[in-house]
Formats: C-alpha cells, sequence, structure tokens
C-alpha cells in the first residue's frame, strides 16, 4: 500500500492524534451550552494548540488561513492556531533518498552536480533541499512529506468539528463556504505540478512588472511531489522593519504590483501572504516563492471589487448591492449591506481618500479587532451572513498583504496607486486576456 495513499489507516492515525483535543472541547461547548457551563475559550484554546503542536502539515496551514478570515472562528482559538510551529522539523535523509528515487528514479542524484542532505527550510507540507543542477544553476526542491493527502483529509474533518463546535454557540458567520473554498484549496496544495502551472503563470502575468521576481520551473526534474525550481537569494521582508521609509515604501510598492497587477489585469491572486512566501533582494525586488494557494476568479467577481471601490465612493448604495451580488451574497436587504459596508469601509479606508498616508491610520491591528467585533455584533442582530467561497480568499489576500504594509509603516499615496492600476478597466478585456493567458499556463478557467 503507498504511503500517499488516502488510506483509512492514515486518517485513523491522524484523527488519533487530534480527536482528543476536538472532542474535549466539544464536550465543553455542549456543557456550556445545556448545562449552563461556562466555557473558558482561552484555556481550551491553548490545549488544542498543546495537542496540535507536534503535528506537521495542513492544520498549520488552516491556522494561517484562519488567523486572517474575520470571525471564522473565535478569537482565542485562532490566537492559539496561529502559534503552531510552522517551520516544522525536517523529514531525514533516509525519507528523501526514498522521495527522490520515487520521483526521478534510482539514479536521481546523478541528474543533479550536487544535492544537499540536511533540508534548507521545512514548512507544513513540505521541506525544501539546495540542489545545483547539471549546468550550474543553483535549485530548490521541495519534497512533499508522506501521507500528506491523508492528512489533508483527516484535518478537514477536525476543521469541520471546529466549525461546528463554532455553530453552536454563535450564528453571526456560517462557514459552510468557508469550509468548502479551504478544502478546495488545501487539496490543490498538494499538487506540485499544478504549482508549478501556477509559477508559470506568475512568471507570465509579473514578466514586465517592475520589482518583481519568480522562480523558474524545472519540469524534467519535477513531479506531482517533488518541486524543482531555480533558487532565488532574498532576506526576511521581516529584516526592514527599521530601514530607511525610502526603502519600505519601495518594498510596500512591489508587494502591491505582485498582487494586484494579476487581479486586475487576469483576475488572479496569490491567496497567501504568509510573511514565509516572500523574499527581498538586495536591490529590494522581492522574490515570490509559494504558489500553492492561487484562486483565478470569474471577471464579474473583479469587477465587484471595483464596483464596491465605486460605491463606497460615491454613496452609491444600489452599486454596493450590485457589487455584493456579484462576489456571491445573497438574500440582502438594506440593513446586512449597511453592515457589510462597515467592514469594507475599514478594508477600502486607504484607498478612497487622495493624499500620502500609512496604512495604520485607520487599519491598524486594535482598529482592525474593534471593527470586526462590531461588525460581528451587526451580522449577530440581522441573522448572520454565509460568506461566498470566492470572497475568502479574497479577503485574506487583501487583510494578509496589509498586515506587510503595517509591518512596513509605509507612506504612500494609496488611492494614486490604485487608480492608476484600475484605471481603464473592462470585465471583458480582462475575460479575454484571462482566457489567453490561463489556456497559455496550461491553468483551468475559473467556475
Amino acid at each position: 500500500m503507498s504511503d500517499e495513499q488516502n488510506t483509512l489507516q492514515g486518517r485513523l492515525a491522524r484523527y488519533a492524534r487530534v480527536g482528543t483535543a476536538m472532542g474535549g472541547i466539544a464536550a465543553r461547548v455542549a456543557g456550556e451550552r445545556f448545562l449552563g457551563i461556562r466555557l473558558e475559550r482561552e484555556a481550551h484554546a491553548a490545549e488544542l494548540r498543546t495537542a496540535l503542536g507536534g503535528l506537521k502539515g495542513p492544520l498549520m496551514k488552516v491556522a494561517q488561513i484562519l488567523s486572517t478570515i474575520p470571525d471564522a472562528l473565535p478569537q482565542e482559538y485562532v490566537s492559539e492556531l496561529a502559534q503552531l510551529q510552522a517551520d516544522a522539523p525536517s523529514m531525514g535523509w533516509p525519507f528523501v533518498k526514498r522521495r527522490m528515487s520515487a520521483e526521478l528514479g534510482p539514479d536521481w542524484a546523478s541528474r543533479f552536480q550536487s544535492f544537499e542532505r540536511e533540508a534548507a527550510s521545512a514548512a507544513s507540507l513540505g521541506q525544501v533541499h539546495r540542489a545545483v543542477a547539471r549546468d550550474g544553476r543553483r535549485l530548490a526542491c521541495k519534497l512533499q512529506y508522506p501521507d500528506m493527502q491523508s492528512a489533508v483529509e483527516a484535518d478537514l474533518r477536525q476543521l469541520r468539528v471546529v466549525f461546528g463546535i463554532y455553530a453552536r454557540y454563535d450564528t453571526a458567520i456560517r462557514t459552510d463556504q468557508i469550509y468548502g473554498e479551504i478544502g478546495d484549496r488545501l487539496r490543490e496544495e498538494l499538487d506540485y505540478d499544478l504549482e508549478a502551472r501556477h509559477m508559470r503563470l506568475y512568471r507570465d502575468m509579473l514578466a514586465g512588472v517592475e520589482g518583481v521576481h519568480v522562480p523558474e520551473v524545472l519540469p524534467e526534474l519535477s513531479s506531482r511531489r517533488l518541486l524543482t525550481m531555480t533558487w532565488l537569494d532574498g532576506r526576511r521582508i521581516i529584516d526592514f522593519k527599521e530601514a530607511p521609509l525610502e526603502v519600505r515604501n519601495r518594498l510596500a510598492m512591489n508587494m502591491f504590483r505582485a498582487w494586484y497587477v494579476p487581479l486586475y489585469y487576469y483576475g488572479v491572486i496569490h491567496g497567501d501572504p504568509h510573511l514565509g512566501n516572500y523574499t527581498v533582494r538586495e536591490d529590494h525586488d522581492i522574490n515570490l516563492l509559494d504558489f500553492g494557494c492561487v484562486r483565478v476568479f470569474r471577471p464579474a467577481f473583479v469587477a465587484g471589487v471595483i464596483d464596491l471601490y465605486e460605491a463606497l465612493r460615491t454613496g452609491d448604495e444600489e452599486r454596493a448591492v450590485h457589487a455584493y451580488e456579484a462576489w456571491g451574497f445573497r438574500n440582502l436587504d438594506r440593513r446586512m449591506v449597511d453592515v457589510l459596508n462597515i467592514w469594507a469601509r475599514f478594508v477600502y479606508a486607504p484607498i478612497l481618500e487622495d493624499r500620502t498616508r500609512s496604512i495604520d491610520e485607520t487599519n491598524s491591528g486594535r482598529y482592525g479587532q474593534a471593527t470586526a467585533a462590531k461588525v460581528h455584533m451587526a451580522l449577530r442582530e440581522v441573522g448572520g451572513v454565509e460568506i461566498p467561497r470566492e470572497f475568502v480568499f479574497m479577503d485574506r489576500a487583501a487583510i494578509g498583504l496589509g498586515s506587510v504594509f503595517l509591518h512596513l509603516k509605509a507612506e504612500i499615496n494609496w488611492y494614486r496607486s490604485f487608480q492608476d492600476l484600475i484605471a481603464g478597466f473592462d470585465a471583458a478585456t480582462l475575460a479575454a486576456r484571462q482566457t489567453e493567458l490561463l489556456a497559455r499556463n496550461g491553468v483551468p478557467l475559473p467556475h
């Protein structure tokens, strides 16, 4: 039996390691709801993190996702899950040899000039080894951990339990669509062949964009569980928090272009603005490094993003309703639109004023928490809302990228930058451009 199959044995082993913590919290929630026992969510969320802390795999990725979706889970849970060690211990050399032999054949080592035994980095779904190609190019080889398909399915099962717990005591956010979207994206991240196509897609989209670099895939040294690409040198962006303002502004604009040129020109977004997914070069250009979580949007969805911006800028309520419906929100009434607009004004605030400003004037962590709390309370009063699937990673990218700008304390005229980006936007033109681009890179059109 292959260790890569989604086996019953693999899922049961995963459930055994995770299920006790989940079951204990479920019992306590039931006690709070039906017996009046007060639930100490902070303590139990800490217990959950302790129980999960030794696991590699998707739960760490889920924690990163949930930390940027307001109210997907109680903040106590998200805060604790977010502390799961993202740089997990790497697998040893015996695993590496087995994986490389399985993917490239028993003579795999002869296909490299050199291959480092120790992993350069280890994360949630795989680990990266440095290597040198026969032609002298420096390479990064990403190897997927064993039995990840079983791990994904087991962790998604447990995530449904967590969402079920939340639904028992809070109806502000209905999470069915969030769960479905997270599940689809996590399953996609297991397919390194798809990630290779995403990487080529981004090299294509960003080829003429200033300040952004994407590795080159080596298809002859890649497979569904091995992704080999050129190595790009760079430092962590967090190292530049105290750099001169000019440098911080340059980094912020490079990030802005890297995320939003693909969105508004092609309807594509990198859904994982996690600090480990990009590095800074010596000239302050940036490297994008991980393309497991890429979302392609319908042109109508992208048009809705711009429609909502214009609606907020001009006070056009009818246009706002049209935008939310284009995103997939349903059964909207005036009260619901007013609540959604509270969150929209928070997210859009930096691009609504024509002046140089920092993000944290209106989008600081404390203000964001207060805004989320206000939205949460209002949603409960109007009967709750179901978050549409496409909205999940759009919102995640916007909030995650905003947190990068907060770290950098950049001071930019965001309004002008956005206006330059969307000048002449036309959904039909985007659709034609998107269709050609995706076909050229072997990526499916959005549903």
